[in-house]
């Protein structure tokens, strides 16, 4: 594949950066201090939302795997699914009713979520799935990684720093639908690039019993998957805590949150490449390690700050450790792939990309039940314009023991996790020899 169309492909990672971390930073802040909406019924709301994602993700990975059209197995659905994502972005910012309907408001919320993440989910899952196909060696994985995170900090610059000024200027409304408009162009831009390998349409899918039993009986995926569901815990706890910690503990407004927020991924952009030249040295899983002990160390500073410069600072030293953990799972989970297809004999990056996808939602879905009863206990109250100590307790502690914690249990998975070293170059030769069959079956008719 040429340079040109991985750099395309990588796109996408722009529209699932923007798209999703705008919702996930933002939706509690919209519908809890904006529209008034109960933190009871949001924690419910997004609750039930989480049971949604146990089964619409492996679904949708499943049948991507066992889709076969002219076009390829995941590129139809991107295309057709673009432009109804881009647009349901926009209707979560527009809700039609406010706080004196609460039932209709709480309604209307549970029912764009769902909207949204089911969209979503068939768009980006079968994005990523394409990962392993077009990046087979960890040189071209790091190379794309590394591109595909570009793309994903500018999307998260973007995303979780901007929304502030637009709908400080514009409202919520104008938000959603020039970020609505980026993502389509985004995900136009990743359907050009993407380039499926005919030879993977020939493999015999497996039915779902046996597919779902061969992904959890994965030791390399489960350790995996159980690091990165810690590690996406940690992103949401923090990037939806931040609006809250710049407003009640730093006393700054939207403009301080924005600078806070771009600072990590201003820092994080040129360490993507440092982190992705570490996994081809050290290999994905060393590299990985190290730079989740680094974000953890500069976390431990907002349990004290006082000022908002002294918050962009730190969030700025975060880039560092932040860079390293957001470019180097998928390589991993893309070794799993290769790993499987030794064992099944036919490529499932839909399952695997999709029962992921399924650990990440139920990570944010855990993330608003814990906010949302840390906020409940700590005395949060969305009418007061001060917060009381209880509170501000809480939001500290949202900035650093709870993610803290959450990045110890993801070091001891990455511990177990053991595809690597000697086990790694053999599935690497092995996968190798088995894309060489497999293409030269095509080749021969």
């Amino acid at each position: 594949m040429k340079r040109s169309h991985r750099i395309a492909y990588s796109a996408g990672s722009l529209a699932a950066a923007l798209a999703y971390q705008a919702f996930g930073t933002y939706v509690m802040f919209f519908y809890v201090d904006v529209m008034k909406l109960s933190t009871a019924l949001y924690g419910i709301g997004f609750f039930l939302y989480g049971i949604w994602n146990a089964v619409n993700d492996p679904l949708f990975g499943q049948l991507s795997d066992r889709t076969r059209t002219r076009w390829g197995r995941r590129t139809p659905y991107i295309a057709l699914g673009m432009i109804p994502l881009a647009l349901v972005f926009y209707l979560v910012w527009a809700p039609p009713v406010g706080a004196e309907r609460m039932t209709a408001l709480f309604a209307y919320f549970l029912g764009i979520v769902f909207l949204f993440d089911t969209l979503f989910t068939l768009v980006i899952l079968n994005w990523t799935a394409l990962y392993p196909e077009i990046a087979p060696t960890l040189e071209d994985r790091a190379e794309v990684a590394a591109w595909r995170e570009a793309f994903s900090i500018v999307g998260l610059i973007l995303g979780i720093a901007l929304p502030p000024i637009i709908y400080g200027a514009w409202g919520w409304k104008a938000m959603g639908a020039m970020f609505g408009t980026l993502t389509a162009l985004a995900l136009v831009a990743a359907v050009w690039g993407g380039r499926e390998r005919p030879e993977f349409s020939l493999d015999p899918p497996l039915g779902l019993g046996k597919a779902l039993s061969c992904t959890f009986r994965n030791r390399s995926f489960l350790t995996a998957v159980l690091a990165n569901t810690c590690i996406q815990f940690t992103f949401v706890v923090l990037t939806a805590t931040v609006p809250f910690y710049v407003k009640y503990v730093l006393g700054g407004g939207e403009l301080q949150t924005t600078v806070m927020l771009a600072a990590a991924f201003v820092t994080a952009l040129p360490m993507v490449y440092v982190w992705a030249a570490a996994a081809v040295r050290r290999g994905a899983r060393w590299a990985l390690m190290a730079s989740t002990v680094v974000f953890a160390a500069t976390l431990v500073p907002f349990a004290f700050l006082r000022s908002t410069l002294a918050g962009t600072v730190t969030t700025a030293l975060m880039g560092i450790g932040l860079a390293g953990l957001i470019v180097l799972v998928n390589i991993l989970l893309a070794d799993v792939t290769d790993e499987d297809e030794l064992a099944t004999g036919t490529r499932r990056e839909g399952m695997y990309f999709g029962v992921n996808g399924f650990f990440i939602r139920l990570a944010i879905s855990l993330q608003a039940l814990v906010m949302a009863g840390m906020l409940r206990l700590g005395g949060y109250d969305a009418h007061l314009a001060v917060q009381p100590a209880g509170a501000v307790l809480t939001l500290r502690l949202l900035m650093t023991a709870v993610p803290i914690a959450a990045l110890a249990l993801a070091m001891w998975c990455l511990y177990l996790y053991p595809l690597h070293g000697k086990r790694l170059a053999e599935v690497k030769s092995a996968v190798a020899e088995l894309h060489a069959r497999k293409a030269a079956r095509i080749a021969s008719g």
